[in-house]
């Protein structure tokens, strides 16, 4: 180190008083060669190393029977992996996951399902999509008729939303530095990833990546024109208009990164005006010869591609048809949403891409059976476009309204190959589980393990008495999982930034039967996907009543609390009538209740101005509250009959056909091992839902023919906002 003994006495000077070092030290001290490096508050080279098993949810291997198996109409093979069904029997199996991607993304890179992605061959592309704008807020909204039902995000996201841009670019920076570092780890040697973004991050976004993938790694920096149109700024502005984004492109350190050239044809502004059609009908413009040989030019006339002007001059043919045009790196042919209004592809979510985009890219830098992915798949534009391109993928999103829209969307596109009689694979939706109480209290992990100890306890403390407060319980010390009691009931608080699951739920089951309590509560902001009611069921069989409450955001408005206006809700419940005949079977939904509400105290009517509406949701109803110019106030419900809550449902004919395996690493030897959990996968075999374009819902699903015997059918039913929720029938045949 190159310091003066002035400089080491103050260095000691500072240390001993606990005060920060000047910047200028840090080079001196530390020798970084780096010329130059994005720094923010809080930056560390930490990286996440979790590994949690994914639990296989559902899975969807074949869509929907358009004619009962029972009328003789035989599905259509597709090939050796698939059964005389159209079932999937091998292969891989593209997968569509629910939660964090940071605790996703470190799973697949240090888990057992790494091994299966090294056998595909290695992940070749990654696209991502990351929420730069820092005004989203995870709120959606929802067509109910003619009017529009804002839902405000839950818990989890917000807390997600407060991660990524509470504290501004230093969050945000954050967040994408420790999932890019994953994602870096995560690609095959030959692999590259596109990260699309916008004027507020791009340069920011440059900077990490050059710092992760290293500057020499960059590739190319994209910029796609939304606004193919050509509009531009309105009448008058102040700048000019902002209608493109970036795309980066960054590969490993390789020379042997997957690229192939994209041409496209050539646009009529890049087309030549001399344009002639020749006898046969061709289009083709005249290009001036150049410096051809007289022996070449004599070959041309022979092939009747030479043109003679009004003058007698000779031009070469170039036929329109076979004209192509070599894309670079300013993309303005592929417009955005904002002038496709009329696509089929809108499915109505915020930041959506065209499947166009997505083409190119992965036609770029991928090949046909490579495995790709997107970590931040909102609508599910990446997976859909692979599996159109016969690519695998692997795509994953924190949001549950987000793999909803993806499952339909996916649904869909397999039903179209299956209609063309092309290949299509299985996707499967996966829950991360057996989160550990560190990742879900929001403890500081750099912390020595005393200090972390401690605040793990205070965290708990405050946040199960804020919650018991609301929920008007009683506390109770030392008594294991549960934190509360009300009205003879045990009360059991779930995590405040994860999804109550299923080990959660075994534990409460467990310390009720330990200790003999008949009657218990689980208060939750979420519950994983696929939960209710087998772990209702489970309970009923061990004599234990368990009800599953929803926790509402109201619980940290201390006026609502002060007030007892928070109401915790109950999880929607099915209703359905299983359809017997001989040896098939059909399903109808009869009833679906929920208790979803928002906005709906007291507080809201005052507020609302005289002349003005509002739409609610009041204990399971949408609700248009309209206050006249007077002051008088008018309740018009919106939810006329309970099949309005419904977007999707589906239906698995035989529910305890496939046990669900989780693969886990063992501890000891290191090898991974597969083991049954106890439950099974919901193997969705037919599907009614609702699209943008077709708001109609069937009711009753299509005949299954079925063996002989008892045997328990699953319905699952996905309300308006992305929540799902089961029932298990056990019928005759």
């Amino acid at each position: 180190m190159n310091l003066t003994d002035n400089e080491k006495r103050d260095l000691v000077e500072l240390i001993e008083a606990g005060k920060p070092l000047p910047d200028r030290f840090r080079f001196k001290l530390f020798g970084d060669k780096r010329e130059v490096e994005l720094v923010w508050n809080g930056k560390t080279n930490e990286v996440c190393t979790v590994v949690l098993p994914f639990q296989t949810i559902e899975q969807v291997d074949e869509p929907r029977a358009e004619k009962s198996m029972a009328d003789g109409v035989a599905e259509p093979q597709q090939t050796s992996l698939f059964d005389e069904r159209g079932r999937q029997q091998a292969g891989w199996t593209n997968k569509l996951i629910w939660g964090d991607n940071k605790l996703v993304l470190s799973s697949l890179k240090n888990g057992p399902l790494r091994e299966q992605i090294e056998r595909e061959g290695g992940l070749k592309l990654i696209y991502i999509d990351p929420p730069f704008d820092v005004g989203a807020d995870f709120s959606m909204d929802i067509e109910i008729g003619e009017d529009t039902f804002t839902k405000k995000p839950n818990v989890l996201e917000q807390i997600a939303y407060s991660d990524t841009w509470g504290k501004g670019a230093d969050s945000f920076i954050a967040m994408i530095y420790e999932r890019l570092i994953l994602m870096r780890d995560l690609l095959a040697d030959d692999g590259s990833i596109y990260v699309h973004c916008d004027w507020r991050v791009s340069g920011y976004m440059r900077l990490v990546l050059d710092e992760v993938f290293g500057k020499e790694n960059f590739r190319n920096e994209i910029t796609w024109k939304r606004d193919a149109a050509g509009k531009g700024a309105k009448g008058k502005s102040s700048q000019w208009p902002r209608n493109s984004d970036t795309i980066l492109f960054y590969a490993k350190p390789t020379e042997k990164w997957c690229f192939q050239q994209v041409y496209t044809d050539l646009s009529d502004e890049q087309k030549s005006p001399y344009r002639y059609i020749d006898p046969d009908g061709r289009l083709y413009k005249a290009v001036q010869l150049g410096d051809y040989s007289q022996q070449s030019i004599e070959k041309m006339e022979a092939e009747g591609l030479i043109h003679v002007s009004s003058k007698g001059k000779e031009y070469k043919k170039y036929y329109l048809d076979e004209a192509k045009s070599m894309i670079d790196c300013i993309w303005a042919d592929i417009a955005g949403f904002g002038t496709r209004t009329a696509s089929q592809e809108i499915t109505g979510y915020a930041t959506q891409k065209p499947e166009a985009l997505l083409e190119r890219i992965i036609e770029a830098s991928s090949n046909e059976g490579d495995l790709v992915a997107d970590f931040f798949c909102g609508s599910g534009t990446t997976a859909a476009t692979a599996e159109k391109l016969n690519r695998k993928w692997i795509v994953s999103d924190l949001g549950k309204f987000a793999v909803h829209t993806t499952r339909k969307r996916m649904i869909g596109v397999q039903r179209k190959l299956k209609k063309n009689v092309k290949n299509y694979r299985a996707f499967e939706i996966l829950n991360l589980g057996k989160y550990e109480r560190q990742h879900y209290i929001g403890v500081n992990l750099n912390l020595n393990e005393e200090q972390q100890r401690r605040q793990l306890e205070q965290k708990s403390r405050d946040y199960q008495r804020l919650i018991l407060r609301a929920y008007a319980a009683q506390s109770v010390e030392h008594s294991g999982v549960f934190h509360g009691q009300k009205a003879g009931r045990m009360v059991a608080i779930g995590p405040i930034n994860l999804p109550v699951t299923r080990l959660f739920v075994q534990e409460v089951i467990a310390e009720c039967l330990q200790k003999k309590i008949s009657r218990a509560d689980i208060l939750a902001f979420e519950f994983e996907m696929g939960l209710f009611p087998r772990s209702r069921d489970e309970a009923k069989e061990n004599g234990v009543d368990l009800a599953h409450k929803y926790i509402p955001a109201t619980v940290f408005d201390k006026r609502a609390v002060e007030k007892d206006e928070v109401v915790f809700h109950d999880m929607s419940y099915i209703e359905v009538q299983v359809l017997t005949d001989k040896n098939t079977v059909a399903v109808k939904l009869t009833d679906f209740s929920v208790y979803y509400s928002q906005d709906a105290g007291k507080e809201a009517t005052e507020n609302l101005k005289n002349g003005k509406s509002k739409i609610i949701a009041d204990q399971g109803q949408i609700i248009k509250l309209t206050k006249d110019k007077i002051g008088n106030t008018t309740r018009e419900p919106l939810t006329k009959k309970w099949s309005d809550w419904i977007d999707y449902w589906a239906v698995d004919f035989d529910f305890e056909s496939k046990p669900e395996v989780i693969r886990v690493r063992n501890e000891e030897t290191g090898a991974i091992e597969e083991k049954q959990s106890g439950d099974y996968v919901f193997e969705n075999e037919w599907q009614s839902f609702r699209t943008k374009k077709n708001r109609a819902l069937e009711l009753t699903s299509v005949r299954r023919e079925c063996p002989l015997g008892r045997r328990k059918i699953a319905v699952k039913v996905v309300d308006i906002f992305g929540n799902d929720t089961m029932k298990i029938v056990e019928v005759e045949v």
